[in-house]
């Protein structure tokens, strides 16, 4: 193990694998004409692309095919889903170690299926804002139904939060709480899965970590009043305080999401291996 990998160990003491689908650059699917939108960086009107995606490569026909995949063959798989749906949206997966792309990916690491699972599900249609969307509730329905029917996840552990009066509201400070709570929950051997439907954003950068100038965000439905998400916010409060053992995928179906969580190894689809980011 480098020095730089035995430090990023001591920062982030759990496994956290982030598959976005879409590059910090890159918009997510479906973007259309925005000139008097309020919203920043649209994902679309009929929600994302990456979410869909997945699914088709992980389940299919209601048979689970994640066994037979590699997390490069994974990601190269949702890119020419994407692309036969007519985007060119490049795939990535980062991670919170140096990992194998060839070895067999996960949700559930082997040898801990006797943990605790639990989930957060974000699905935003800014209902009534301009700009709304139209697909992010069906992408969490459909990611939780994928979750208990093929991995075991119980309903009662899935914490849901969807702009449709029913659910909890996806406001900034009931995410970051939701964030910071299954963080000091999760103890060795659970697994925890982390999706969000909905906008993503880019803001100035002001602390020098990011190399482009801009950290990257998830929009709360209350974003006009109290603020985006920032990925400084995420890494610290969220990802960090896992503990060693607790094994975390997050699904990211949005815009700007490669690097939400600023985690300090990225593999891209049309890359060959995954590689440092030595400014971390």
């Amino acid at each position: 193990m480098s020095d730089f990998d035995a430090q990023v160990a001591k920062l982030i003491p759990a496994e956290v694998h982030m598959i976005s689908g879409s590059a910090d650059s890159q918009t997510s699917a479906d973007v259309y004409n925005v000139s008097q939108f309020q919203l920043p960086d649209p994902q679309g009107k009929a929600g994302g692309a990456c979410t869909s995606a997945i699914l088709q490569v992980l389940y299919r026909d209601d048979q689970d095919y994640s066994n037979e995949l590699t997390w490069v063959a994974l990601l190269r798989k949702m890119r020419e889903v994407l692309n036969g749906m007519g985007y060119d949206q490049v795939p990535q997966l980062t991670s919170s170690r140096l990992i194998d792309v060839n070895e067999p990916m996960y949700i559930v690491k082997p040898g801990t299926d006797g943990g605790v699972k639990r989930a957060i599900l974000v699905g935003i249609n800014y209902t009534g804002q301009q700009g709304e969307l139209s697909g992010c509730h069906n992408d969490v329905e459909n990611i939780s139904g994928y979750l208990q029917k093929v991995h075991g996840f119980p309903p009662d552990q899935m914490l849901r939060f969807l702009d449709n009066g029913v659910d909890h509201s996806p406001t900034r400070a009931n995410l970051m709480s939701a964030f910071e709570r299954i963080a000091a929950y999760s103890e060795p051997g659970d697994t925890v899965f982390m999706h969000y439907s909905g906008h993503g954003s880019r803001v100035k950068d002001y602390n020098g970590d990011e190399d482009d100038g801009f950290d990257e965000t998830l929009v709360p439905v209350d974003f006009e009043s109290n603020g985006q998400i920032v990925d400084d916010d995420l890494l610290d409060k969220f990802v960090k305080p896992l503990k060693s053992g607790v094994n975390m995928t997050c699904l990211m179906d949005c815009c700007h999401s490669g690097t939400v969580l600023d985690l300090p190894y990225r593999f891209t689809a049309d890359g060959d291996v995954m590689v440092r980011d030595e400014g971390f």
